[in-house]
């Protein structure tokens, strides 16, 4: 599944990733303006539309003799979509450990393990109250799937500017990190110094000795 994937993003089959491509955004193009169930239906019968016709068509060539009975669509048919024991406890362990990396992470930003990723979090966190005022969810899921589709292609193309790009922006983002530890080092309470232990005066050893 990862390298069918990988094959879809990176257009080594144009076809197939076209077809994919241009069905993802035409459907969530029209979740804008219809229901999901609407959606969803009108492209299953979109499908038998052309499936029907099809089967009939090879029907009628095994009953006037010209077909030895070959289903169309035997292939899909046979494809083996279930899921075994084995496979079905490795995909809920993955979720679960997912799931609690989530809820470790989120909870690390919101108690402040480390002062500069929560300011990180709560900078995205700003960024995404103007995000949801501006467009609605639809509309992100409808951008990252141009962007999945158009990125790993774009940075196959442009590897060179684009790792030159992102030293330079790692650069930046070390400075301001440095920064912003020398700060909170400089604002931070400096701990409070040990008691020495005072040596006794010259005075009474003299004393002491001629005694």
């Amino acid at each position: 599944m990862a390298t069918k994937l990988m094959d879809l993003v990176y257009w080594r089959n144009m076809r197939r990733t076209g077809v994919v491509f241009t069905g993802l955004v035409i459907g969530l193009a029209s979740l804008f303006q219809l229901s999901a169930i609407t959606v969803l239906s009108h492209v299953l019968l979109g499908i038998m539309c052309i499936t029907f016709p099809v089967c009939l068509y090879y029907k009628l060539l095994e009953v006037l003799h010209w077909s030895s009975g070959f289903h169309p669509f035997q292939s899909y048919l046979d494809f083996d979509s279930s899921l075994t024991d084995k496979d079905t406890v490795v995909l809920v362990e993955e979720l679960v450990l997912l799931m609690a990396f989530a809820v470790t992470e989120i909870k690390r930003l919101l108690f402040i393990e480390n002062i500069i990723d929560s300011i990180k979090f709560v900078l995205l966190l700003y960024l995404l109250t103007y995000v949801g005022i501006e467009t609605n969810g639809l509309t992100l899921i409808m951008s990252a799937v141009i962007a999945l589709f158009s990125f790993p292609l774009l940075y196959k193309k442009q590897q060179v500017r684009i790792r030159r790009a992102v030293r330079a922006v790692r650069a930046v983002e070390k400075k301001m990190r440095s920064m912003f530890t020398s700060l909170y080092e400089s604002v931070r309470p400096s701990a409070a110094p040990e008691a020495t232990t005072k040596p006794a005066p010259p005075a009474i050893k003299q004393k002491a000795k001629s005694k």
